[in-house]
């Protein structure tokens, strides 16, 4: 199973990199302009104004040293913070750091000075995109106890997005486990913890963070994104789970219209199958999604197609794949051969239109018409398709009734009528011991043409 995944074009397992759709740039400006430096050397205050932290109770600060008011850092470093704001307003990250690191060797200093120090290193960190020296000082932040508990929500934030982005993918699970139980999670969140989950190949967390994920983002109106999907079908790749991959795949599918994946699940859904009526029906779904690549499933649609007496249809396959390109030389002298052979006998179908249209208009019975309608797609008369195949629904008397909805609703799409088209696709659920398997794929076809609408 992980082979065939592999095939396709699916071979995700440590790929994708962390996916930082990071605020960590919207840690905005109130860095640099919410501050103030303290200008006198005393200031007393009482115990209800104190700045609260997370990590209650605080150590007690040096003797004789003063207490800052909330956002005060002390008059020590007043002259180097300022020029660190200034800097950073400027945009001159390097230039911050420096005075940032000249207040950090100045003594006494509060644990409201350390972590405004720390927090306005970190913001230059990710300015210059320097991930790791970022999540270090995030650290050192969280550690002084000076983080208010609004704020501890923030840190956790960022150093789960952050240790994520530099592959410490144990550590950002804790990280993201914080922001969980927070309450504050976001979609985004949510995706990242099942990313890092999924490169873990930790799959059973994976798939509950992507499914909450998914959920978040519906919630919101918002699209899911294709990644969630995506570590969900590497994991039933991997758990040889062909259920778990075809429904992930129909899910691709709804959600992004893709070929590719239309190919992958026909692809498994057809390992197994012997019947030649089913397989036809596969052929046609992967013909119709633009999803057939190879030219070997060209020449073995065209095939069973010539060997259900469609000939012009069979033809229309092998001359759609000789214009993409897809034969090699191998295969080019068969497919010839066979070529000829479907136009000289459709051909024959197409001139004997006339004779057949009135036989069928005079059979009581709806198989005639069945055929038909069949022949007249082939040569590419869709409106007189339609015509045939429902007036065969109204005599009744059809021996695949499943064929007769398929060349219906395939005609409708080829009239761009997709409105029709579902309902008659829809009908296929009527149709008594149809393959439960084929059916499946059918109105799958169905949801995403009345999506794409």
């Amino acid at each position: 199973m992980r082979m065939l995944l592999k095939a396709m074009g699916f071979w995700i397992w440590g790929l994708i990199a962390i996916s930082l759709s990071v605020s960590f740039v919207t840690l905005s400006y109130r860095l640099v302009s919410s501050h103030h430096w303290h200008d006198t050397s005393v200031t007393s205050f009482s115990e209800s104004t104190e700045h609260k932290t997370a990590n209650e109770p605080r150590e007690a600060l040096p003797p004789g040293t003063s207490k800052p008011k909330a956002g005060v850092t002390s008059r020590v470093i007043g002259n180097e913070m300022r020029a660190a704001q200034n800097a950073l307003q400027a945009g001159e990250w390097n230039e911050a750091l420096h005075n940032l690191e000249a207040a950090q060797r100045i003594s006494p200093l509060t644990p409201f000075d350390l972590k405004t120090i720390y927090e306005f290193k970190a913001y230059a960190y990710v300015k210059l995109k320097n991930l790791k020296d970022a999540q270090s000082a995030y650290e050192e932040e969280l550690a002084t106890g000076a983080v208010t508990v609004k704020e501890t929500v923030y840190v956790f934030r960022m150093l789960f997005r952050l240790s994520a982005g530099n592959q410490e993918y144990a550590k950002a699970a804790e990280y993201g486990k914080r922001v969980m139980d927070s309450g504050a999670a976001t979609a985004d969140d949510l995706a990242i913890l099942s990313q890092v989950s999924y490169l873990q190949k930790d799959c059973p967390n994976s798939a509950v963070w992507a499914d909450k994920a998914i959920a978040a983002l519906r919630k919101a109106g918002e699209a899911p994104k294709e990644s969630l999907y995506q570590f969900k079908l590497q994991c039933a790749s991997d758990a040889s789970d062909t259920a778990a991959m075809a429904a992930v795949l129909a899910d691709l599918i709804r959600l992004t219209h893709k070929s590719t994946y239309w190919n992958t699940l026909l692809r498994l859904e057809r390992q197994d199958e012997r019947d030649d009526h089913n397989t036809l029906m596969l052929y046609r779904l992967m013909y119709d999604t633009a999803s057939m690549t190879a030219g070997s499933d060209f020449i073995e649609m065209a095939q069973l197609l010539g060997d259900a007496a469609l000939p012009a249809e069979a033809r229309t396959v092998l001359e759609k794949a000789m214009s993409d390109g897809l034969f090699n030389d191998p295969q080019k002298e068969r497919t010839t051969r066979l070529l000829n052979s479907f136009k000289s006998r459709a051909e024959a179908d197409k001139k004997g239109l006339p004779k057949l249209d009135a036989e069928a208009k005079g059979s009581p019975a709806g198989e005639l018409d069945v055929k038909l309608g069949e022949v007249y797609y082939g040569v590419g008369d869709y409106r007189n398709a339609v015509t045939a195949i429902n007036r065969s629904l109204q005599k009744g008397q059809i021996k695949h009734l499943d064929d007769a909805y398929v060349y219906l609703g395939r005609s409708e799409v080829a009239l761009k009528n997709m409105d029709s088209a579902s309902i008659t696709f829809a009908n296929l659920k009527t149709v008594a011991n149809m393959n439960h398997k084929v059916l499946k794929l059918w109105n799958l076809y169905a949801d995403t043409i009345a999506l794409s609408n």
